[in-house]
């Protein structure tokens, strides 16, 4: 958990039993969230799930929104965490820097999709907080990879490119989330990512 979510007035547990029994309601919270939408996730609805008690649950969470908070906060640590490993272990290079970026951020996509969906439908402000903040962190360490391939970059603001570059492929992935259930483009997420790539570096190698 982030220094966002003990903010938020939640603190993580340092036991290891506690810290596997949060993981999971988070779980539970997560499933509930994904098969039955945000209008059915009740703390009732999660105790169940995860076979607790209602009172186990309010015993950590001071009740629905806390909880919500939760598991944003885990699922965007899992992004941050996510694209700074493929980051770290792309292929040398501009393309192997973008081709990383796109699949890290469409693996994490893919594997929540339901529920990223609900969650940035019904976020609240503190939620759109937590939230910028994890794109500012994954776009920072886009950048910083990417810096030292500036010499394949050929617009005229090579900085100033890849910072382009980066926020349209974070802005096509959130907006791909928030409105594929209404507004579908017929891709997998593996497609998304080949495809995105492409028009990034179509971008970025241009004069």
């Amino acid at each position: 958990m982030s220094q966002s979510s003990v903010d938020q007035g939640f603190r993580p547990p340092q036991q290891a039993r506690s810290r596997e029994s949060l993981q999971k309601v988070l779980a539970a919270a997560e499933h509930v969230l994904a098969s039955q939408g945000f209008e059915e996730l009740t703390v009732a609805a999660v105790a169940e799930q995860a076979g607790m008690s209602v009172g186990a649950i309010y015993r950590r969470f001071s009740g629905k929104n806390q909880l919500l908070y939760a598991v944003k906060d885990q699922l965007l640590g899992q992004l941050e965490s996510g694209v700074g490993e493929a980051l770290g272990s792309a292929e040398p290079g501009l393309r192997g820097v973008v081709g990383a970026f796109t699949r890290a951020l469409a693996g994490t996509f893919a594997r929540h999709d339901r529920i990223f969906s609900e969650l940035l439908d019904n976020q609240r402000a503190e939620g759109r907080d937590r939230g910028l903040q994890a794109l500012a962190t994954i776009q920072r360490d886009f950048v910083e990879a990417a810096r030292p391939c500036l010499d394949e970059v050929r617009r005229a603001d090579g900085e100033r490119a890849i910072r382009m570059a980066s926020r349209t492929i974070i802005g096509s992935c959130v907006h791909r989330a928030a409105s594929g259930r209404f507004w579908s483009d017929g891709l997998s997420w593996d497609v998304w990512a080949s495809e995105t790539t492409e028009m990034a570096l179509a971008y970025l190698e241009s004069a």
